[in-house]
């Protein structure tokens, strides 16, 4: 069962909380994160992109830019910015977009359970990756920035989590600029984290990585590094767990992740429609942007329309959790066998649009001309995730997007 504990958060105070939560560190560039933190001395980002208060042009990765995150955190603490609460306790992190609520609990997840399987993966990780990830982590000795966990659905836990939310205000209750709602409450009665930890041991088997694998693996193995430095290690120690934040299955949403391609691999327009009507039954749908409405019906963005493909029975296996993916599909019917493009984590002619920049974007990079022919998919399911990860399979790369991301600085836990 899943180890999932109460801890003891450093948190900003109320009134400065809307200036210090960021985005995640990973989806900016640094001149971005300079612009994002203009004028916001408390923005979480002096820590997390710490290059942006040292020299025009400094290596992010080097010791000078760890130095200043270690100088600004210390600060924000001494300042009284961020204070660590002093029992251990679950929080409520809640997100609001297009009117839809999903409710999640920030809580410690263990190493342990990562190193065993009881925490799942559905995607592959890359070691230079995770190295780059767990720097910042030694240097602070925290979890700035919490990872994205699911669950299986714990009417329980729903029921705990609905009645606190109804009868509790918010700590943190805030719009922040992209129009995502952000709610968080301290769950600060003892019998309740108490109910919750039995609940979490006895009723969750595994917990799922949604979005930041790499952030997951990294964490794993910091454990690992202070469990092999401490000859004294007991198991109990912070550095054993890493802050994560766990939704029920059942309220999340997974968007299309989407494909444009820079060439139609020496075929004209006409070729290709041709070439991908061996497999699927295409349907002209004009100039109108047209979404798949279904699994297993694609849109194409080509020559200025629109186009419904819909792939033909015994194209794909229902009883393959991978193959009968629609990014499986479209990657073996079309970009390998019509565009000839055989690794999607290499290849220099395709790229990913997530479908929160919507499809306006697929057409846009192919009316400039930076690309020729773009692809739009039906989003994977939660239960298709879960399927993958409960069999031991990966998925193949850019297939799922999850929104909103979680916002830095709520909650930092503390591992020294």
């Amino acid at each position: 069962m899943a180890n999932i504990k109460p801890f003891k958060a450093l948190r900003p105070t109320k009134d400065i909380v809307t200036e210090l939560a960021c985005l995640p560190y990973d989806v900016m560039n640094s001149e971005e994160a300079a612009e994002m933190a203009k004028g916001k001395e408390k923005s979480l980002l002096h820590v997390t992109k710490a290059e942006i208060d040292c020299e025009a042009g400094v290596d992010i990765h080097s010791e000078t830019v760890y130095e200043k995150a270690v100088e600004n955190f210390k600060a924000f603490q001494d300042k009284g910015w961020l204070v660590q609460d002093e029992e251990a306790r679950y929080y409520i992190y809640a997100q609001t977009m297009d009117g839809r609520t999903q409710y999640g609990i920030v809580a410690n997840a263990s190493c342990e359970d990562y190193q065993n399987g009881i925490i799942k993966k559905h995607e592959l990780t890359r070691p230079d990756k995770e190295e780059d990830r767990m720097v910042l982590t030694r240097y602070l000795n925290a979890n700035i920035e919490p990872v994205f966990f699911s669950y299986k659905s714990v009417p329980a836990i729903d029921e705990i989590v609905s009645n606190w939310v109804a009868n509790n205000e918010a700590d943190y209750n805030f719009v922040a600029e992209d129009g995502f709602g952000h709610h968080f409450w301290a769950i600060t009665d003892s019998a309740l984290n108490n109910q919750l930890l039995e609940l979490f041991a006895t009723k969750v088997d595994s917990t799922y990585v949604a979005d930041g694998h790499h952030r997951t693996a990294a964490a794993a193995r910091i454990g690992l590094e202070k469990k092999a430095a401490n000859p004294n290690h007991t198991g109990d120690e912070e550095y054993n767990y890493f802050m994560s934040v766990h939704f029920p299955d059942n309220q999340l949403k997974i968007i299309d992740y989407n494909r444009v391609v820079k060439d139609l691999n020496g075929l004209s327009e006409e070729e290709l429609i041709a070439a991908i009507e061996k497999n699927f039954a295409v349907e002209c749908m004009g100039e109108d942007i047209y979404r798949p409405a279904s699994l297993h019906e694609f849109s194409m963005y080509l020559g200025g329309k629109w186009y419904k493909m819909t792939a033909k029975e015994g194209t794909y296996n229902d009883s393959d959790p991978i193959g009968v993916l629609d990014v499986t599909i479209l990657s073996n019917l079309v970009l390998d066998q019509v565009l000839d493009i055989k690794d999607l984590r290499t290849s220099t002619r395709i790229d990913f649009v997530g479908g929160i920049r919507g499809l306006g974007e697929l057409s846009r990079r192919v009316d400039n001309g930076e690309m020729k022919v773009a692809f739009a998919l039906y989003p994977v399911s939660m239960q298709q995730l879960i399927d993958i990860a409960d069999t031991g399979n990966i998925m193949p790369p850019k297939t799922t997007w999850f929104e909103p991301k979680l916002r830095s600085g709520l909650a930092i836990h503390k591992i020294d």
